[in-house]
């Protein structure tokens, strides 16, 4: 077998010709130029080492005994692997080169090549090459993969896939971080998101709703307290703070704290310490923060309703989670996610959607965003229209579709809604379900493509 050489800071080019002395010639010029380089004698031992080279380039001769350089390419493209291939013959014809480039190929030269023209044309295809890689490992870390991110901020919109990028950047970073967002748009579940994909995931996660604790004991909830500190407390209660020490806390409507507490807060932010009421002992913190709020907080502490300094020091990152109304047709996407969880939690099969109620999801403003979605798709599994199985019905939807949704829109939501459910009653099978839908494999991953549908 020829010498495999891998490269990992440079551009790897795989050589490919049965020839000895083009080869040589080859790594010694493309070498010079900045590249690292490893040979095959042929096709059969390129595929054989290439994914232990996992070359950038493949550059291959056409005309090889055995496998020519068209089946290498045509192997490589099925294979899916991130390499551009560039084709060299001394036997180049024009129908050849058609049906090199309607295989994939990068690019088609033939001999006798201008050297600088061979360095630019590899160094164009290893650039697209490694675009290529950094997408494929982004889709890994979005569509599930080991981070399974993707089931849990459902939504194929451009602001859902700038939102997951954004999680997964900030949960490895020690900052405090505000989430804004309108109720009912997952501010909760980005936060446990932003939790299990750091390096707290082992430690405790802790929520509060600030909303939801009185004013008198809202200290006493955060802080803990000693026994006999105040009247009615007959024992030590360690506070939301100390209990989520070495994980996370959400302090969800945090514009709801009162600003005394606000005070005290921000102390325990600062010095990542804690005392307990009724204790001079300071407690240690090693602490991530997150607040969440509905409202504006940079307006509210200039209106005087929120404490500037808390603002300041929470505000070292911000996550905007954007309303249902401005995620497209995500709505169809998580519709049909909640609707089948919704029939397998209730022991249903799931009601079928049909293009009026595709037109009903999309046009629909959802006030209650996520929230008011899921209670839907649960009536709509479990038939609890007045009329019928209908999502207008359901949803209270009198008024003529909303302006602004257009045909070809709707159209997409409802194809898209199609794919997804026969993936799903194929296992995943892109083959199974272009044959249940009748259309070649080719034509309906492109239509998964351009539709943002993900297995």
């Amino acid at each position: 077998m020829s010498e495999l050489q891998v490269a990992e800071m440079t551009p790897t080019i795989l050589i490919v010709d049965d020839e000895d002395m083009v080869r040589t010639a080859l790594e010694q010029w493309l070498r010079l130029s900045g590249f690292e380089t490893a040979t095959a004698a042929d096709a059969r031992e390129a595929l054989a080492a290439i994914d232990e080279i996992r070359p950038h380039v493949v550059l291959t001769d056409v005309r090889m005994p055995g496998l020519s350089g068209l089946d290498l390419l045509r192997s490589i493209a099925e294979r899916g692997l991130p390499t551009e291939v560039i084709l060299i013959t001394g036997h180049g014809d024009v129908p050849m080169a058609v049906e090199a480039m309607r295989a994939g190929a990068f690019d088609f030269l033939q001999k006798p090549y201008v050297p600088d023209q061979l360095v630019h044309s590899i160094s164009r295809a290893a650039e697209q090459a490694r675009l290529k890689r950094e997408l494929a490992d982004l889709r890994r870390k979005l569509d599930g993969g080991e981070s399974e991110l993707s089931t849990r901020l459902v939504g194929a919109s451009r602001v859902m896939e700038d939102l997951r990028r954004s999680v997964l950047e900030l949960a490895t970073i020690p900052a405090d971080i505000i989430l804004f967002g309108e109720t009912g748009t997952g501010k909760e579940v980005v936060a446990r998101c932003l939790h299990d994909f750091s390096p707290r995931a082992k430690g405790p996660f802790v929520a509060v709703n600030c909303a939801a604790i009185p004013a008198e004991l809202i200290e006493s909830e955060l802080f803990g307290h000693e026994a006999g500190s105040f009247t009615g407390a007959s024992g030590q209660r360690v506070g939301k703070f100390e209990f989520a020490n070495g994980g996370t806390l959400l302090l969800d409507e945090i514009e709801s704290m009162p600003l005394l507490a606000q005070a005290k807060v921000l102390r325990v932010i600062q010095e990542r310490v804690v005392e307990r009421l009724g204790s001079n002992r300071q407690v240690p913190l090693d602490i991530r923060i997150i607040a969440a709020s509905k409202v504006d907080l940079a307006a509210e502490s200039q209106a005087g309703r929120f404490r500037a300094d808390l603002y300041y020091r929470l505000n070292t990152a911000t996550l905007d989670l954007p309303p249902l109304r401005e995620r497209g047709d995500d709505c169809v996407i998580l519709f049909h996610h909640f609707l089948g969880d919704a029939a397998r939690r209730f022991g249903r099969p799931a009601p079928a959607l049909h293009p009026a109620d595709i037109s009903a999801l999309v046009s629909h403003g959802w006030p209650g965003n996520v929230r008011e979605l899921k209670a839907a798709a649960d009536r709509f599994a479990l038939g609890l229209g007045a009329t019928g199985r209908s999502i207008g019905d359901i949803i209270g939807q009198r008024q003529p579709a909303a302006s602004g949704v257009s045909l070809a829109e709707r159209l997409a939501a409802y194809e898209r809604h199609l794919i997804e459910a026969e993936l799903d009653r194929h296992d995943d099978s892109i083959a199974a379900a272009a044959e249940a839908l009748q259309v070649p494999r080719r034509t309906l991953s492109e239509k998964m493509s351009r539709l943002g549908v993900r297995r």
